[in-house]
């Protein structure tokens, strides 16, 4: 696979090889796996998180004395990638997974392919058999560079222990460069057991790999020109400004401008959502004011964002009267989905902070932008459709008012991290995020099974910070096998199971696009254990099974009750803690544009089509 991509997202500065140059280092004579720990070690991986395996196995002897590197034994491989993942999006550093051959491998597939989706720097290590038995079909082969080519940033396969070294170093400096992403490492067992020998740095080569960070200074001009001169301009903020670390740039250049602030589901923390100028998260599922300044913008400035499908709605009639300026890291992103009038290739912090100059510069020459009329109409709409919800008529807890108060009991600096599904809507509406890096999700695939995991990941790698996982009782069931690898390895995440007895993204689109027909989204019998209706899923017992993976297990279903379950959880850092909150099953996510549908179409609950008032002079 040629190296020729110019990729998107910065990348935050962390501990890798450099490029070429002398080693003074003392040459050492070691097997290639001895070679592939040093290596591990020099690009300052802490934390790998794998399980063994028949081929991957020489690697973990040397392991065992590793005094740098910390081993997280998962119970399921797509556990350890999205651990990784967890790991990269709390850190900024590169998230790193190490599993066998054959099953092992292709257990990662997942996990690589959420990383790719949503940028994330990662290294998998995989375990290949011997080099003389590729292609033999032998036992626990698989092609996991051809499995896993359309959805890494690069892969390589390893067949000799000299190769080793220079290899990590490579794959770690792609990852975490340009467009941050996966990139896996798969080394046969041969290569591992072969004599070589380790000096560092080693040198890279890497033809054709020439990230652009920089912007055009013409076109950083025109941008300006264009914001001074908008009348309706919009601040469309994608998961690209986290990753760059250009956070701070952000509030510089939204304050300069004035201009309102949508940040996508990727972005949530990148810019306070207290702040005045932040109007909500654009999408499917973002608010009124979000989705409708989108709409009715004379001017979107598109930040390390990708005008994805969830984001737009149907594309022909997104954004109808606006002009794009469309800055990204990754030229093929630029034009992909959106014709860019400007495009501005480069790193998004150095983007923003070369936007900020060339603003000021337009300030300094009398050409400030008037937002007023603007403003006046994106307060009507945020004061008239808000984001809310309606409490159950029956008593029984509501899942948004549940999230709502994890968000607000939680310590400062708590780190969350959600499944896929109508809680992940949720948590990214009713938990205010103020810093970033403290919203972890599956934005791009929308990855049953990601929160556990990942939670474990950020944990890991921040031991200092509260984690809570936001779960569904769907989502829970597919990963929460590595509660015992956090109960084990002294990670104590907390787990928050929105418990409603369904499939319950799913289930709202049965209800309103099948009328009612609940086909396979049910996941409890019909009844309890005493006959009566079921609230929840109670096959498994969620806290049985939590108590038996060596967690504190709590089961909330009354609202008298939420306050002091979540307090308890909070208190308990010992160990895992899990609550079990029986929720509403009839409860929705909105507001919603339905898929295929214009973002005008937006619903801002059900039956109710918001009245904007169309006074634009378009």
């Amino acid at each position: 696979m040629p190296m020729t991509e110019q990729a998107t997202g910065a990348h935050h500065p962390q501990p890798r090889a450099r490029n070429g140059g002398s080693s003074s280092a003392t040459v050492e004579h070691v097997t290639g796996a001895q070679s592939l720990i040093r290596s591990l070690e020099e690009v300052g991986a802490d934390t790998v998180f794998g399980l063994p395996g028949g081929c991957i196995l020489p690697a973990y002897d040397p392991l065992m004395d590793s005094t740098r590197v910390r081993h997280i034994l998962v119970r399921h491989e797509q556990g350890a990638g999205h651990a990784a993942t967890g790991y990269a999006q709390a850190t900024g550093k590169v998230g790193v997974c190490m599993v066998t051959s054959g099953p092992g491998a292709t257990n990662l597939v997942t996990p690589i392919a959420d990383a790719a989706m949503d940028s994330v720097p990662m290294v998998a290590i995989t375990g290949q058999v011997a080099s003389g038995a590729i292609g033999t079909d032998a036992f626990q082969e698989a092609d996991i560079c051809g499995i896993t080519m359309p959805i890494t940033k690069h892969n390589f396969l390893v067949t000799r222990a000299e190769d080793i070294a220079h290899t990590i170093a490579e794959a770690f400096h792609i990852a975490s460069t340009g467009r941050p992403g996966p990139v896996l490492v798969d080394i046969a067992k041969d290569a591992l057991q072969s004599k070589t020998t380790f000096s560092w740095p080693p040198v890279m080569d890497l033809p054709g790999y020439r990230p652009v960070t920089k912007p055009h200074a013409k076109q950083i001009r025109e941008a300006a020109k264009l914001i001074t001169q908008a009348k309706r301009p919009v601040l469309y903020v994608g998961g690209g400004v986290m990753k760059s670390g250009a956070t701070a740039e952000l509030k510089v250049l939204a304050e300069l401008t004035g201009a309102p602030v949508t940040t996508t589901l990727m972005a949530l923390g990148s810019f306070p959502d207290s702040h005045p100028l932040h109007v909500g998260m654009p999408g499917m599922h973002g608010s009124v004011t979000a989705v409708t300044a989108l709409q009715k913008a004379d001017l979107i400035v598109a930040l390390g964002a990708r005008f994805d499908d969830r984001v737009t709605g149907k594309l022909d009639s997104f954004a109808p009267y606006a002009k794009i300026v469309h800055a990204d890291i990754d030229p093929a992103e630029i034009g992909k989905n959106r014709a860019a009038d400007v495009p501005i290739v480069g790193d998004a912090r150095e983007v923003i902070a070369d936007l900020v100059q060339a603003v000021q510069a337009e300030h300094t020459e009398g050409h400030t932008g008037d937002y007023a009329a603007w403003w006046k109409d994106l307060n009507r709409w945020r004061e008239t459709y808000p984001v809310g919800y309606d409490l159950p008529e029956d008593g029984s807890l509501s899942p948004q008012q549940v999230i709502q108060r994890i968000g607000e009991l939680a310590p400062e600096g708590t780190v969350f991290a959600a499944g896929v599904g109508q809680h992940q809507m949720w948590a990214s509406h009713f938990i205010q995020y103020e810093q970033p890096a403290t919203w972890l999700n599956s934005g791009g695939a929308g990855t049953m099974g990601y929160a556990v995991p990942a939670a474990m990941g950020a944990k890991a790698g921040m031991p200092d910070r509260t984690v809570w996982a936001i779960d569904g009782d769907g989502c829970f069931q597919m990963t929460n096998q590595e509660l015992t690898t956090c109960a084990l390895n002294n990670i104590p995440i907390k787990v928050a199971i929105i418990n409603n007895g369904a499939l319950g993204m799913v289930r709202q689109w049965q209800t309103l696009f099948y009328n009612q027909r609940y086909s396979n989204t049910v996941l409890h019998s019909g009844a309890d254990t005493d006959g009566n209706a079921a609230k929840g899923t109670r096959v498994p017992d969620f806290v049985k099974l939590s108590e038996a993976m060596g967690c504190y297990a709590i089961r909330c279903e009354d609202p008298a009750d939420l306050d002091k379950a979540i307090a308890e959880a909070n208190s308990i850092n010992d160990r895992p803690v899990v609550i079990d909150f029986i929720v509403h099953e009839d409860a929705m996510v909105w507001p919603m544009v339905a898929a295929g549908t214009s973002n005008d179409e937006v619903m801002a609950a059900r039956g109710v089509r918001p009245d904007f008032g169309d006074n634009e002079d378009d």
